[in-house]
């Protein structure tokens, strides 16, 4: 005799509560980790649906708030511990942190990043109907909080998997990268469901699929080429090791390093070095950066150059111990005029955060005034070359959907220049390049990256790899890129219609929710 819905997840809810808690939470913690291998390199997009699917289904029976959260938090310690590995490498191998208290900094960072899953599983079983529109709603709630809450860590997005599976990705000109999260966590849900026999869901989420795959077929052209000719770029990879990039001995070899390597290349319409690659502030490299703008006009060229910035204008000796200073790119030469400075900075890495509160130890009284890069404001202008206006990211700033949809306003392409040399081999570098792929493909607009030691790529506006340099060799990557106008839907809403949309299903669930419970009580 067929069991009834009502039945199978009567049983399924006894079987999954009849097992030992430690054997739940090593399921978590795996289906966590597997995660990691739907994004790059591995690019097996299936786990970003199997991956959530585990966890709905671990959360989907009766259990207690206590055991939903616990549920989650290890989930989401199995995403981290394993998914963001890669800041091991600059922990261990380029801060002298033994092995043993490195290891226990990525468990700490686990643990902490983990709370963003906790909370989901916390709030999926107690506050709203346990049931696929709220999982997915909680799901892209928890993305986009990790992208502004105690600074943001914008990794590990569910839509980042789908980066060149068009037939999903393509919702991402529309309303981003969050869009492409909510559609596969909802397949992921309803096809637990469908085990459940309930094929509700099911049907809602192949009717998104439908659309997302019809925009893939249509393909609609969101922006339009400018209409001028496509500039010639050089990027230029200098692959500087960390551990000497900022030593002051080597700073002249790495200045002799970029000018060899683009001594060829004057002549281009753009040559492009990395973030920070001229390793001291403008002032004591003025001799060297003007000897570079000679070169670019006498040859036609537009030089843009990552480098720390010290801002002397606005140092008053009165009230400040230095001149605020930033990580900066700016754009010399031909036709060339522009400074950015950086918005989106690292914690720890560039700044330390709650700044003030270290004053509190003596030994430590002052050094984050010593440490700290100030932020960029977040209406600067865009850099000018050519009669084009470039949008521009350093570094992990272009993790952030907003930050860099705002800076593609206006814009006729884009630039991120960046210093992946603190991640090494591991897969970090590759998720970067994956995330540059979704800028452009939300924004409608070619991207350019230049890295110090990878990976050095130009991407078209529908976010593919169109030429890419080898990882770890000192090159230079040439190519041609075109210039764009208009807005994406995108750009012109930001992730309001994908805010609004789980707003008003979280909304429902939860008086829905509250309605069963008091019929039930009635």
């Amino acid at each position: 005799m067929r069991l009834s819905t009502i039945n199978l997840q009567k049983r399924l809810s006894t079987h999954l509560n009849q097992l030992p808690l430690s054997l739940t939470l090593v399921a978590a913690w795996l289906a966590g980790a597997i995660f990691l291998f739907s994004l790059a390199p591995y690019g097996f997009w299936p786990l970003a649906i199997v991956s959530p699917a585990i966890l709905y289904a671990l959360l989907v029976t009766s259990m207690s708030g206590r055991r939903a959260f616990i549920i989650g938090e290890a989930y989401g310690m199995g995403l981290w511990c394993v998914g963001g590995f890669w800041l091991y490498t600059a922990i261990h191998d380029y801060s002298d942190t033994p092995t043993w208290l490195a290891l226990i900094m990525i468990a700490l960072m686990g643990l902490g990043m983990g709370l963003f899953h906790g909370l989901l599983a916390l709030v999926f079983n107690r506050m709203v109907g346990k049931q696929p529109f709220s999982f997915a709603a909680l799901w892209v709630l928890q993305e986009w909080l990790k992208t502004w809450l105690f600074t943001g860590f914008p990794w590990l997005f569910v839509g980042y998997a789908f980066t060149e599976e068009y037939w999903l990705s393509s919702l991402a000109p529309v309303a981003g990268v969050f869009a492409v999260s909510f559609v596969a966590i909802l397949l992921a849900a309803s096809l637990v469901e469908l085990l459940l026999r309930r094929s509700s869901y099911a049907v809602v989420s192949v009717l998104l699929l439908a659309i997302s795959t019809s925009l893939w077929l249509v393909n609609p052209q969101w922006t339009k080429p400018k209409g001028t000719p496509d500039l010639s770029v050089s990027l230029i990879q200098g692959n500087i090791s960390q551990d000497i990039k900022w030593l002051t001995q080597y700073q002249v070899e790495t200045l002799k390093i970029y000018a060899k390597l683009t001594r060829t290349e004057w002549g281009r319409d753009v040559v492009v070095w990395p973030e920070s690659s001229i390793p001291m502030f403008q002032d004591e490299a003025a001799g060297f950066i003007s000897e570079m703008i000679e070169m670019a006009n006498a040859t036609n060229t537009t030089w843009i150059t990552g480098i720390p910035y010290k801002d002397k204008a606005a140092f008053n000796a009165s009230t400040d111990k230095y001149p605020p200073f930033y990580n900066s790119v700016i754009a010399r030469g031909v036709e060339a005029e522009g400074l950015y400075k950086k918005q989106r900075l690292v914690p720890f890495g560039e700044y330390i955060p709650f700044e003030g509160v270290l004053d509190i130890f003596p030994s430590l009284a002052g050094s984050q005034d010593i440490k700290s890069y100030s932020r960029g404001s977040d209406q600067q202008s865009p850099l000018k070359v050519r009669e084009h206006n470039i949008g521009t990211a350093i570094c992990y700033e272009v993790a952030y959907p907003d930050t860099t949809r705002k800076n593609a306003i206006d814009t006729d392409f884009l630039l991120t220049v960046s210093n992946d040399a603190w991640f090494g081999t591991s897969a970090g570098p590759l998720q970067h390049l994956q995330m540059v792929q979704m800028r452009a493909l939300e924004n409608g607009r070619w991207f350019i990256r230049a890295t110090n030691t990878g990976v050095t790529a130009i991407i078209n506006h529908k976010g593919r790899i169109v030429k890419r340099a080898p990882q770890f060799e000192r090159t230079v990557l040439r190519g041609e890129i075109q210039a764009r106008v208009g807005n994406t839907p995108f750009m012109l809403m930001g992730n309001y219609p994908i805010l609004i949309i789980i707003t008003l299903l979280l909304l429902i669930s939860y008086f829905g929710k509250g309605l069963t419970t008091l019929r039930r009580r009635g």
